[in-house]
């Protein structure tokens, strides 16, 4: 309840978000659930209250055919979206849409005061829910393009992130962000204690980063983050190579996320253990997904086996009455000859 966002100008002062203020990187965030249809117009109410500049979705309205968070902007350019309860008006000014995330400039307006203000809208479009993004490369890219705009500076307001519940892909982006602004004001990536980091963000709301592959995920784009912020470049599109990976004397194959080789040595909040089990669960689920895939394998030969033997009966059904006919009216025929021969003799 102590970093809970608190309403001013509503009966009820309550909406579920939370501030995360973290003093070293001068960085505010909220975290917010993705707004339901009774609690759009308090979500703007928030933004403008709070003063931010940016509002950051991780989710799409609809995922696997279940709504996770309400319609809450205009989808065509010009138009307008009404919030009688909280007295705003929400008009998209301009949409650019890349292939994996998109930015939208809105106008946010108090109707009671007819001053109006202008907010960014990044929406990252293709990250499951309880999933990870294709790759660490275009999340760096898109969290680049959040800072790129300034609405993360500390003149702003806190900027709003949000996914379906406002803690497993938005955990996500505020680790990420927070480790790489840590690194780039201490120069010095074993300074980066990534668990204790994580630990420190759940005081301000519970349940960041909800499964072990977002969790893996964040350490592999804050590795791919420091390299890139330590002078490596090389930031491109995932190319799911193999290299060697070692722990002390074991060697083992992992995913290598943009085929950069992987320094986990350099941060001490990825201890022994926790690698071990990182390593062991991707060895596992690499075993799972190959048994799929010999499943599948086996399943469609199975069907193509079954297609051909149905084939060949339906081939024979539409035979038999055919052949039934000819050996009939060859039965008679043999009958006939037999009879002619018989009485042939007998005269």
């Amino acid at each position: 309840d102590h970093s809970r966002v608190i309403l001013k100008s509503t009966e009820n002062d309550y909406i579920n978000a939370s501030l995360v203020a973290i003093a070293e990187t001068q960085r505010n965030y909220i975290l917010s659930q993705g707004p339901l249809p009774s609690t759009c117009g308090h979500f703007w109410l928030m933004v403008w209250e709070q003063q931010s500049r940016a509002v950051v979705m991780l989710n799409r309205v609809i995922e696997k055919e279940s709504v996770k968070c309400a319609q809450y902007w205009p989808t065509e350019e010009g138009k307008k979206q009404d919030f009688e309860d909280t007295g705003f008006c929400l008009t998209l000014i301009s949409e650019d849409v890349k292939s994996y995330y998109t930015v939208r400039l809105l106008e946010l307006e108090n109707l009671k005061t007819k001053e109006k203000r202008e907010i960014y809208h990044f929406h990252y479009t293709t990250w499951p829910d309880f999933g990870v993004p294709e790759s660490p490369a275009s999340f760096l890219n898109f969290l680049f393009k959040v800072r790129e705009s300034g609405s993360l500076n500390p003149e702003h307001g806190a900027a709003v992130v949000h996914c379906s519940a406002g803690i497993g892909r938005s955990g996500t982006f505020l680790l990420v962000d927070t480790c790489l602004l840590l690194l780039e004001k201490r120069k010095d990536p074993s300074s980066v204690d990534i668990k204790k980091v994580l630990l420190d963000l759940r005081k301000y709301r519970m349940g960041l980063i909800q499964t072990p592959d977002q969790l893996r995920f964040s350490y592999m784009a804050i590795i791919e983050g420091a390299k890139y912020i330590m002078g490596d470049s090389s930031v491109q599109q995932s190319q799911w190579l193999s290299p060697v990976f070692k722990i002390g004397k074991s060697v083992h194959m992992v995913p290598d996320y943009c085929g950069l080789s992987q320094e986990w040595d350099s941060f001490p909040g990825l201890q022994s253990l926790e690698i071990s089990q990182l390593v062991t669960y991707s060895l596992r689920k690499r075993q799972r997904e190959d048994r799929k895939a010999n499943t599948a394998q086996k399943v469609e030969q199975m069907k193509k086996k079954l297609s051909e033997t149905e084939r060949k009966r339906k081939r024979w059904l539409s035979w038999k009455p055919i052949l039934i006919n000819i050996g009939a009216v060859s039965t008679v025929i043999v009958a006939v000859v037999g009879v002619i021969c018989w009485k042939y003799q007998t005269q």
